[in-house]
C-alpha cells in the first residue's frame, strides 16, 4: 500500500500562487496515476487534476484549466500541483490520491488518499 503526504498549503491572497507537493512512502509512485482533489468547506470532495504514471497525459477539472498544472518527478517519488491565479473559491482542503488509471481518479474510484493540506485564498 502506498502512503501519501501532502504539503505546501497555506494562506494566499487572490491572484497569488502556491505549489502543493504529494510525497509517497511505502511504495514507489511511479506505477500509479496520481490525482489532486479538493473539499471546499461544507461541500463534497471533487476532482481537480490527474496525471498518468509516466506524466504523458493529464486531466483537469474545468474550473482549474489554464490556472493549475499537475506534474510529477518519479525519481523523487513526488507529484506536484502548481496553482496560479488563485481565487477565493479555490479555498479547500486539497488531497492527493493514487490509483491504477487516471479514469479511476477522475471518477474517484477508491484511490489511496493522503491526509490533506489546507489552502485558503483571501479576497
Amino acid at each position: 500500500q502506498v502512503q501519501l503526504v501532502e504539503s505546501g498549503g497555506g494562506l494566499v491572497q487572490a491572484g497569488g500562487s502556491l505549489r502543493l507537493s504529494c510525497a509517497a512512502s511505502g511504495r514507489t509512485l511511479s506505477g500509479y496515476a496520481v490525482g489532486w482533489f479538493r473539499q471546499p468547506p461544507g461541500k463534497e470532495r471533487e476532482f481537480v487534476a490527474a496525471i498518468t504514471w509516466n506524466g504523458g497525459n493529464t486531466n483537469y477539472a474545468d474550473s482549474v484549466k489554464g490556472r493549475f498544472t499537475i506534474s510529477r518527478e518519479n525519481a523523487k517519488n513526488a507529484v506536484y500541483l502548481h496553482m496560479n491565479s488563485l481565487k477565493p473559491e479555490d479555498t479547500a482542503v486539497y488531497y492527493c490520491g493514487a490509483g491504477p488509471f487516471t479514469s479511476n481518479l477522475v471518477a474517484m474510484k477508491n484511490p489511496y488518499w493522503g491526509q490533506g493540506t489546507q489552502v485558503t485564498v483571501s479576497s
